[in-house]
Parts: structure tokens; sequence; C-alpha cells
């Protein structure tokens, strides 16, 4: 049981939900009269970094092809 908490596919998932949560905070934050702009640039910035973390755990993931 405790091996699937910390699986990979756990934590794909956790990444995928933090991303979203940055995705709607990121939208709220933009449409706001009195923005912060470097709090809006932190949070583009750390939404970038969980998209290629996603990306590198999606790879490392995906069957290899047979060449």
């Amino acid at each position: 049981m405790d091996d699937n908490l910390h699986s990979p596919q756990r934590r794909l998932i956790e990444l995928r939900i933090e991303h979203a949560d940055l995705d709607s905070l990121i939208d709220q934050t933009a449409t706001e009269p009195a923005k912060d702009e470097l709090a809006l640039r932190r949070l583009k910035k750390r939404r970038l970094m969980l998209r290629d973390q996603i990306a590198r755990l999606e790879a490392d993931l995906s069957p290899k092809e047979p060449a």
C-alpha cells in the first residue's frame, strides 16, 4: 500500500492537479485590476516548471518504441 503512495503515476496526477490549480490562479490574478506583476510572473514560472516535470515523468512512464 505504501508503494502506491509514492508511485510515479500518483506523482504525475499530483503534478497535473497542481498545474491546473496554478492555471486557475493565474487566470484569476491576471483579471484583477490591482494585479501584482511580480507574483504573476512567479506563478507562471512555477507553472512552467511543473509542465516540464510532467513532461519528463510522462516520458519516463511511456513505453519505449522499438527501433
